[in-house]
């Protein structure tokens, strides 16, 4: 199985495009369309941020076309004409980094003026694979490429059921593979993307051209869809598609997950505050700051109880939260245990979370308040397994997983304002063997900080 890695870069300060590298790789799974971007540091607005396509090996049957006419990357998002290191001190001085500046696609801002070069041409009546992800910081976007349909047939690693759709949204973080047949008149077309969600709604438009016709794309686009409502039934379309080898063979939680008993739930309510005057975002009461020794390292080493404390926010929040703590937080989880847990928005923003390391089972978002009997709405046959979930305003989402992958994995927001004051924790994951079947030792090479600068190294971990 191979690895494209399409890394986009733009310089601060500019709509103009930078340089694109590609690297190859060898992995073991993980099939489908990602992003890749640094998540230290706000490197993100600079352009730090790439396209990763993960094909299948040869020997693998996928539902569709394995060989498009050609397979594209649409990188669409929000932009601040800000640096990061601006929007660093905005945040640090405890304000809001406010609303983008514009909407860009594949690092370019276009109006719908028929003028500009061709972003991607076709050529008619051949199928095009896009695979188009949200790469911005913190805005919802729909897609839409005028007068043609779009068959999504995988988002982020999972086969879906292959509906057609006239527009999709695009929540931060998340990745959709669709096909397009290029059998409208030969002429050029745009492609639009539009914020969801926000007051004022900010477009961009990017031309396809086909290659054998000629003359402009009519600046007749349509209008992205009113209202959360209609996003939420586009969700509860998505489908996993079990007729066909699984994009992912054997995603975490099993083919079976519907079946497998619930060991612990988990109920996750994001707010947002001031602390000590300043702004900080919080799960259950607790803003996450991090430590002077890295999480992992410390339990590595066997030193963690002097750097934090497991489970500083319960397995339920609180009645009320009134006041926020700032520390680390990190959630100890018991290794193979299958979990459930409940994300609530209580305010009136749209949210959008992302778990490393894992996939999951979205089985339900509703709107209201999470409880017990809200399971009995659960889709236990064909949730799709993926990586970001949005959660509506004054709603919730629940996904099942198993934490069979030992590690320190992190589990945020997307819009990466509030990451960056405290939306987000850890989840450990300990497998008591200490087997490399589990974990793999600390690389050699691997640099470490804090108080384990100077120990020696612990033992290594067995076969």
């Amino acid at each position: 199985m191979s690895i494209s890695m399409s890394l986009t870069t733009l310089t601060s300060h500019s709509f103009l495009l930078g340089t694109n590298y590609t690297y190859r790789f060898q992995v073991k799974d993980q099939i489908g369309s990602y992003i890749y971007y640094p998540s230290t540091a706000l490197h993100k607005v600079a352009g730090g941020f790439g396209g990763l396509r993960i094909n299948t090996r040869e020997s693998v049957s996928v539902p569709y076309d394995r060989y498009p006419e050609d397979d594209y990357t649409v990188l669409i998002g929000d932009w601040y004409t800000k640096s990061h290191t601006d929007l660093r001190k905005i945040l640090d001085s405890g304000r809001s980094i406010a609303r983008p500046d514009g909407i860009l696609i594949n690092g370019k801002s276009g109006k719908p003026d028929g003028q500009g070069e061709p972003l991607f041409t076709m050529k008619s009546n051949k199928t095009y694979k896009y695979r188009i992800c949200n790469v911005g910081l913190k805005t919802s976007l729909n897609f839409r490429i005028q007068g043609h349909n779009m068959k999504l047939v995988e988002m982020e690693g999972s086969h879906t059921v292959q509906n057609v759709y006239d527009s999709l949204d695009v929540h931060v973080g998340q990745c959709y593979g669709v096909l397009v047949i290029a059998d409208q008149a030969p002429k050029d077309y745009y492609m639009v993307a539009s914020s969801r969600f926000t007051k004022n709604i900010m477009t961009t438009t990017a031309i396809i051209r086909y290659v054998d016709g000629n003359g402009p794309a009519s600046p007749d686009l349509a209008e992205p869809p009113v209202g959360w409502a209609w996003s939420l039934n586009q969700f509860r379309s998505f489908r996993w598609n079990l007729t066909a080898s699984a994009a992912r063979p054997n995603p975490q939680g099993s083919f079976h997950y519907g079946a497998i008993n619930i060991t612990r739930t988990i109920r996750l309510v994001n707010t947002v505050s001031r602390v000590d005057d300043k702004l900080r975002y919080a799960i259950n009461g607790v803003s996450h700051v991090d430590p002077g020794t890295p999480l992992k390292l410390a339990e590595y080493y066997g030193v963690a109880d002097q750097v934090f404390k497991y489970d500083s926010i319960g397995d339920e929040p609180p009645a009320e939260i009134t006041d926020v703590s700032l520390k680390p937080n990190v959630l100890n989880m018991t290794f193979r245990n299958f979990v459930e847990i409940i994300l609530e928005n209580q305010e009136k923003s749209i949210q959008s979370w992302h778990l490393d390391g894992y996939s999951f089972f979205v089985v339900g978002i509703e709107p209201g308040t999470w409880s017990p009997e809200k399971r009995k709405n659960y889709n236990l046959l064909d949730a799709v397994s993926r990586h970001t979930v949005q959660v509506f305003p004054k709603s919730w989402a629940a996904i099942l997983l198993t934490f069979d992958n030992a590690g320190m994995w992190n589990l945020r927001s997307e819009n990466w304002e509030r990451t960056y004051l405290g939306q987000q924790l850890y989840a450990s994951v300990i497998s008591p063997a200490r087997s490399l079947r589990d974990e793999s030792n600390l690389p050699d090479q691997a640099l470490v900080c804090g108080i384990v600068k100077d120990m020696p190294k612990p033992p290594p971990y067995s076969n």
